[in-house]
């Protein structure tokens, strides 16, 4: 039997390639190798979004993304937190089971107060639903960053914490770490990053990609744009790169150019497909992720229900 994986989806705006090749691509290599779940994560979002539309529209997006950059639903299943209430109910058992202490060492509790993000209960609990996300699920891995991987230690402690009190119910997760996560070179040399303002974006139009590229900070002290190459080789392996670069030796304006149709040649045909997913095809993957995802949940739920007494 496979084994099963879940990670959870948040939108984070507009999409840029960095976050295709650091985090969307390893996963979309790799999840048909697993039973895979993944769970948009709306419950999560309410820690700090307070609006409406912008709520709805961050979960059609964030499954037209993945939808677009090639998951196939009929391979894994896709499927919205807050369509099945198992996952508060078993949140609600492991916040009986961690003390207040435990909780206020999280690392990611105290960036975000320390960053003036309202301290409420649902921030500082998170932890706790993040791990029933993971336990109704019966995870085995969980790919995730290296700077992600107190997360996992979270949730492993309060899974083994309830298998410790009312026996071996739960299954404890590993972590998948994925190698340089995020790690893709933005226009000006720096990490590709929305808040710097150094992306080009993963759906873009051919005018908004040219945009980007054209702005990219190049040395003009030798004959390789370090930052053009650096994006470049995301497309082509070196072989072609030597080339084209011998070739345009010093002509970084004619490397711009041809980065840029080689992205379109890359992005068109995501964009494409993304434009042509509708509202209604969203809603029917979520509700039939929904319903697959239930059949298993409902099942663990049962038994943690029968472990602790109240199920008569």
């Amino acid at each position: 039997m496979k084994k099963r994986l879940l990670t959870g989806l948040q939108s984070s705006g507009t999409l840029h390639i960095g976050n295709y090749f650091g985090a969307l691509k390893p996963f979309t290599d790799i999840y048909e190798e697993y039973d895979s779940y993944l769970m948009v994560a709306d419950y999560h979002a309410l820690t700090s979004l307070r609006d409406k539309e912008e709520m709805q529209k961050n979960i059609y997006n964030v499954v037209r993304d993945y939808l677009a950059v090639g998951v196939n639903p009929e391979k894994a299943v896709i499927f919205r937190q807050s369509d099945n209430q198992d996952h508060m109910e078993l949140a609600w058992v492991f916040n009986c089971l961690v003390t207040v202490p435990f909780l206020q060492q999280a690392h990611a509790y105290k960036d975000k107060v320390a960053k003036g993000l309202e301290a409420n209960a649902g921030l500082f609990t998170y932890p706790m639903l993040q791990a029933a996300d993971i336990a109704l699920y019966n995870i085995d891995v969980v790919p995730v960053g290296e700077d992600q991987r107190q997360h996992l230690e979270y949730s492993r402690e309060a899974i083994g914490k309830f298998n410790r009190a009312f026996g071996e119910v739960l299954v404890e997760p590993t972590e998948m770490i994925i190698e340089g996560v995020g790690i893709v070179t933005g226009t000006d040399g720096e990490k590709m990053s929305k808040s710097k303002g150094n992306t080009i974006p993963l759906f873009g139009t051919k005018d908004e990609i040219e945009k980007a590229v054209m702005s990219t900070v190049t040395d003009s002290e030798g004959d390789v744009p370090e930052n053009v190459y650096a994006i470049h080789k995301l497309l082509k392996n070196e072989a072609e790169l030597s080339s084209i670069y011998e070739s345009n030796k010093g002509r970084y304006g004619d490397l711009k150019k041809i980065l840029v149709e080689d992205l379109e040649a890359f992005v068109a045909p995501m964009r494409e497909k993304r434009e042509s997913i509708s509202d209604e095809q969203v809603r029917d993957v979520l509700r039939e992720g929904a319903e697959k995802a239930k059949v298993t949940s409902n099942e663990t739920l049962q038994k943690v229900r029968s472990a602790i007494g109240i199920a008569l």
